[in-house]
């Protein structure tokens, strides 16, 4: 059984970041993630958790060839931290039900107009990639479905165009 908390407060994680840390900060996080296994695979899913699997995470997501271009010209170097606060508040809702996050994820997808569906892939492979790094197994799989369920939404949004299929 998956064990959510949402009595944590701010993402203060284990990882000494602060609820807004800079690219250079991430870099040292995941390096110290890295080397202290010793609270990994998390067994609950706490703000502390999720802290450490976004910022692993999005560490992957700008060094990939294929997703961390479109990453780069999204969102500026110095509006980082800020992305991973809103990223947390995002998942922090979905998974947590905190209600934090209050923004529109389809129309931010939509308005980068330059995704297709290699760039979901690449992005669902790299997420359960880390979520297998991170958290228990079965954390890992809840997260996984989870976030294939939102991109298939997104997906469905973007690229789906009814006019495009042939009457029978």
């Amino acid at each position: 059984m998956m064990i959510l908390r949402d009595d944590i407060g701010a993402p203060e994680s284990g990882l000494g970041l602060g609820p807004n840390p800079s690219r250079s900060d991430m870099g040292a996080a995941v390096s110290r993630a890295t080397i202290d296994q010793a609270k990994m695979p998390y067994d609950t899913l706490t703000e502390e958790s999720l802290h450490a699997f976004l910022v692993a995470f999005y560490a992957k997501v700008r060094r990939d060839p294929l997703i961390g271009p479109v990453f780069d010209r999204a969102i500026p170097e110095a509006d980082w931290p800020r992305h991973l606060s809103v990223i947390q508040d995002f998942w922090s809702s979905v998974l947590l039900k905190t209600g934090r996050y209050k923004g529109n994820p389809f129309g931010k997808h939509q308005a980068l107009g330059s995704i297709a569906p290699p760039h979901f892939a690449r992005w669902l492979a790299l997420f359960e990639e880390t979520t297998v790094e991170v958290f228990s197994p079965e954390n890992a799989t809840i997260l996984t479905e989870r976030a294939h369920r939102i991109a298939d939404s997104l997906k469905s949004g973007l690229f789906f165009r009814p006019e495009t299929i042939a009457p029978r």
